[in-house]
């Protein structure tokens, strides 16, 4: 199977001395053609999609932003493709921040990505001291092997469909009150019953965060398929996760943040990763702002369930919406036919 790399041309041209070494290491032998400016950035249906981001110290790249800008306005130009990502610096910062800004953008033009689809190359490699000790080498030779495993990642089918798909659905809010519980309730009803749903409120007390134990005690907890701190993540939700084909978190923004309970359960389902990866669950979402931020939670959900604990992330996985009164969010036009394609994404996702 053939890749598109998709490499904007770099603002000077040592920022893409050490992305280029890596790509021609990560792809020699494959075939495939690259794309290295907006205007070159056509429609790209069903195709296997690589992402390569030099961002030199500044985190910025001029070329990227063109084509940034392209994908934001036409919603269907990645439709079916499915992707990965390298993203590169001479510096520690921005590249996760314009990694997870990247794949939203991808995302909402049609684009999914394999779980864990990032490779970060920050400026003195540190990032990949632990990686580096497992496979015995030095800190580019890691960075090579995780360009080199993604890439072939991204050659493997996935097919996360099945006959009667399981979702898990995780809030944290009143279903008297709650705009976020009342857009689910309707993609609920849209969906049917070919899906077998479990919904587990993580309200009042019942989730204690993550406490940060050591590594190894994690380790140890992890792998009987618990946490030192058990209560309702150990009880309800992690076993739900491990049945589950989908995950859909419901989540109003407060303070441009996921809420506490949510991020709580995001740091708890460490313990569980330890001793498995979710490859094979797609995550999908509801946001709903008052006013704006949407985006920044979708990111954030990006960041953390795709790029750190490896969930499939579908085409447009995420429905935001804006409302702040009770009722105000099914009352927004045209909220019907967002409903009917988020619930149809659902039902492509997972449904056989």
């Amino acid at each position: 199977m053939s890749l598109v790399l998709i490499h904007p041309y770099p603002d000077r041209p040592e920022a893409d001395t050490r992305l280029s070494g890596i790509l021609a290491h990560a792809l020699a032998g494959r075939a495939g053609r690259t794309i290295r400016t907006a205007e070159e950035l056509e429609r790209l249906e069903g195709q296997r999609l690589l992402f390569a981001l030099p961002l030199g110290a500044e985190g910025v790249n001029l070329e990227y932003v063109r084509m940034l800008a392209r994908m934001r306005r036409e919603p269907e130009l990645l439709a079916g493709c499915t992707a990965g990502l390298i993203v590169d610096g001479t510096s520690h910062l921005y590249t996760k921040s314009a990694a997870a800004e990247l794949t939203l953008a991808a995302n909402l033009a049609g684009c999914s990505f394999v779980g864990r689809p990032l490779v970060e190359g920050t400026g003195d490699l540190s990032n990949f001291k632990v990686q580096a000790n497992n496979l015995g080498t030095d800190l580019a030779g890691a960075y090579r092997a995780a360009a080199q495993e993604l890439t072939e990642r991204l050659e493997q089918p996935a097919d996360l469909t099945q006959d009667s798909p399981e979702l898990l659905v995780l809030h944290a809010s009143s279903h008297h009150t709650s705009n976020t519980m009342a857009l689910w309730e309707q993609t609920k009803k849209r969906l049917g019953d070919r899906f077998i749903y479990t919904e587990i409120g993580l309200r009042n007390g019942t989730l204690s965060d993550c406490s940060g134990c050591p590594y190894t005690m994690c380790l140890h907890f992890g792998e009987k398929g618990g946490c030192f701190y058990g209560g309702l993540m150990q009880q309800e939700v992690y076993p739900a996760v491990r049945r589950c084909q989908g995950v859909v978190m419901l989540c109003p923004n407060y303070n441009d943040a996921l809420s506490a309970n949510l991020t709580a359960f995001v740091n708890r389902l460490t313990a569980l990763f330890r001793q498995t990866r979710f490859y094979d669950k797609a995550l999908f979402a509801i946001v709903v702002s008052g006013y704006s931020g949407g985006d920044i939670l979708a990111r954030q959900l990006i960041a953390a369930m795709n790029m750190n604990k490896s969930f499939f992330l579908p085409g447009k996985f995420v429905m935001l919406e804006r409302a702040n009164d009770p009722g105000e969010a099914l009352a927004a036009p045209g909220v019907g036919e967002r409903l009917d394609r988020f619930a149809g994404d659902i039902k492509r996702t997972l449904l056989k």
